[in-house]
């Protein structure tokens, strides 16, 4: 149960639970003052007025319901191309356009771009001051202590019209709003700002746990924003403590750091402290690495990062590391818009539930039920009148222009705040692999393979099935994908097959060629050639399993389990990409197919 606030709560966590307290009691009129709010700040957009809000029915909001139809990203992006080109009319929203933000999920293999206005920051810091309060409530004296937050910033590039487009994190970190950040004893970092804006994924990586090694013993938390790239980490430090256990005994900074900022932030920090080298030491030459995170940062109280959806898959590691630490999930979020808060953070994972704060968009659900219609405005289902134990798809309006816009993910309604629905995570969806950030459909994979059999061709070999998995037992994780060939007159070598696993690679998606090639959170894609008959032993264990002949087509992707188990006794051979994908940051995102790309 949490803690009882008591005198020693600052008023400001007061307030802001008071403020969660409110809004949850009154979510219908939040989002209806929410709603109103958005239509009145962008009644000047042509998108609205294209859909017949405009004149008497402005600022409606029943005319807005029976009018706005709902929208994926295809239906909008030519709008949005318009802006990226330099077009700065009222197109979307009624005020300018700041910055796009890019999204995880991919549009034509490339990123989609999110509209954003300077006012979303100050409600992002709002969101995220909303975090420290809630917490409070489950474990005490946080403010005593620092968190080891392991935070970085990606690339970014410039629209032919001059808008940045950059992650929604990096967006916020180099935002004042985080650099410039008032003194809070409860959200005190190991990690020097300038080794979370350092691009260099190396000496970020290397400078911010060495920091969080200097001072372990103040450390109370520690997190990444992904569960992925919190064990990244722990792996970065198993390949690298001797040179920081250096580090420390001496009180210098490694020499392959070569940022100036960052070697001056880190120097401020830095002290000789023979003592905590030979701890580190001593722990990190244990043949076993289980409970580290205890071993090394002795204060940890709990583990911060996402570990819904297909982050759920590295919940086995997070506890071999902790060794018991509890796993608090506490925000979901997105490219789009921040969506809602874990008021339970300290539960276990599987039962995760996030409570959307309605001051943050407008929030409409579409029932999976209606999966696979025409859907029309009256499909959706406001916020107040969701069901529980029902599956809906989350669709938002945002104060930045997007309108009725399906997110694509599918929640399912766990229970209640006051009168607010909690939802937990089911999936995302269409997404058949996931390492990190990266999204891969059963579409796009298949291209991508389609592409990758011609190199079969000169041999007369070809494949006659195929299935694929994410493979999390090592880090970074990296794509299976189980071939079974027919075989020609000619015997296939190595070299093809090591070819066909890069021509998938440049086949996918920027973002998981971003993984790949220049953040190294995704590991070389490998195939795993299977014996012939794999697919029809599949087949038949599907079959035995309650599967109808008639209706069983091979999966194209599997979970860890029997399936893999099978598929793995058969694999005959195994070759894995030579090398990195291709990929640039200044990719051709905003072109669009009349314009180039």
């Amino acid at each position: 149960m949490p803690e009882a606030p008591d005198t020693s709560t600052p008023e400001e966590h007061r307030r802001l639970l008071s403020f969660l307290e409110d809004v949850t009691t009154n979510p219908g009129e939040a989002q209806r003052r929410v709603l109103a709010e958005i239509l009145s700040q962008n009644s000047a957009a042509e998108y609205l007025h294209r859909h017949g809000l405009t004149g008497p029915s402005a600022g409606d909001p029943e005319a807005f319901r029976r009018l706005i139809p709902i929208v994926s990203y295809n239906e909008i992006q030519p709008d949005i191309l318009r802006i990226a080109q330099g077009d700065t009319s009222p197109i979307l929203a009624g005020r300018p356009i700041s910055e796009f933000l890019t999204s995880s999920g991919t549009s034509g293999g490339e990123r989609k771009l999110m509209p954003t206005i300077d006012e979303e920051l100050d409600r992002r810091s709002f969101f995220y001051s909303l975090h420290m309060p809630v917490m409070s409530q489950f474990v005490s004296n946080l403010n005593s202590g620092k968190g080891m937050y392991l935070l970085f910033v990606k690339s970014e590039a410039r629209t032919p019209g001059g808008l940045l487009a950059r992650p929604v994190l990096t967006s916020y970190y180099k935002s004042r709003h985080f650099i410039k950040r008032e003194p809070d004893p409860y959200n005190v970092y190991t990690s020097p700002t300038e080794a979370i804006l350092c691009l260099d994924s190396y000496q970020s990586m290397y400078a911010q746990l060495l920091c969080g090694l200097a001072q372990n013993a103040e450390v109370m938390r520690v997190g990444a924003v992904f569960a992925s790239g919190f064990i990244r980490a722990i792996k970065f430090l198993e390949k690298h403590w001797p040179r920081m256990c250096r580090d420390i005994r001496n009180g210098t900074l490694d020499e392959e750091v070569t940022d100036r900022a960052v070697r001056a932030a880190v120097e401020r920090i830095l002290r000789p402290d023979p003592v905590l080298a030979d701890h580190i030491e001593a722990e990190c030459s244990k043949e076993s690495w289980k409970g580290i995170i205890r071993r090394l940062w002795p204060n940890t109280k709990y583990i911060d990062v996402i570990v819904t959806g297909t982050m759920a898959q590295y919940i086995p590691t997070l506890d071999l590391y902790g060794d018991g630490l509890p796993l608090a999930c506490t925000m979901y979020a997105s490219s789009e818009c921040y969506f809602g808060l874990n008021l339970n953070p300290m539960c276990k994972p599987s039962e995760v539930a996030y409570t959307l704060i309605p001051t943050m968009g407008y929030f409409e659900f579409l029932p999976v039920s209606l999966e696979g219609s025409n859907h029309k405005p009256d499909d959706l289902v406001d916020l107040t009148d969701v069901k529980l134990g029902h599956e809906y798809e989350l669709v938002v309006t945002t104060y930045a222009g997007l309108y009725r816009y399906r997110v694509g993910d599918v929640l399912r309604v766990s229970g209640f705040k006051n009168k607010a629905p909690q939802f937990s995570f089911v999936k995302r969806k269409n997404v058949a692999l996931s390492i990190d950030a990266d999204k891969t459909d059963e579409v796009e994979l298949h291209a991508a393979v389609e592409k990758a059999v011609r190199h079969l061709e000169p041999f007369g070999a070809s494949v006659v099935e195929y299935t694929s998995y994410a493979d999390t037992t090592m880090i970074p994780g990296h794509y299976v994908l189980y071939w079974e060939l027919r075989k020609g007159k000619k015997e296939v070598p190595a070299s093809v097959f090591k070819e066909c696993c890069l021509a998938i690679e440049e086949s996918l998606n920027s973002v998981y060629r971003q993984g790949r090639a220049a953040d190294g959170s995704i590991g070389a894609l490998e195939i795993r050639v299977v014996e012939e008959g794999s697919f029809d032993k599949l087949m038949d264990y599907a079959i035995s399993q309650g599967a109808s002949i008639n209706q069983y087509k091979a999966p194209r992707c599997v979970r860890p389990g029997q399936v893999v188990e099978l598929l793995e006794g058969r694999v005959n051979e195994r070759y894995f990409s030579p090398r990195c994908p291709k990929w640039s940051p200044g990719n051709k995102m905003w072109m669009g197919k009349n314009n180039g790309a």
